[in-house]
């Protein structure tokens, strides 16, 4: 399921990064690879902010909606 259907608190394990390669790139820069374990902090707006690699990342939806966990 896409990162945006994640609950509030719950740490999830990413399973997929989709998108083409630009994104996949951006994603990956930013600590989202498979694997990883990452955590919703808040969602505004259907902004995403997670906390993943001991750091808070805000992402668009758009962007949650490529990273399957």
């Amino acid at each position: 399921m896409p990162l945006t259907f994640a609950n509030i608190g719950e740490q999830n394990t990413i399973k997929k990064v989709g998108g083409g390669n630009d994104v996949k790139n951006r994603l990956e820069d930013l600590g989202f690879a498979v694997g990883a374990d990452v955590t919703v902090i808040s969602k505004i707006m259907g902004n995403v902010i997670v906390n993943i690699k001991e750091s808070r990342v805000a992402i668009s939806e758009e962007m949650a909606k490529k990273i399957l966990i």
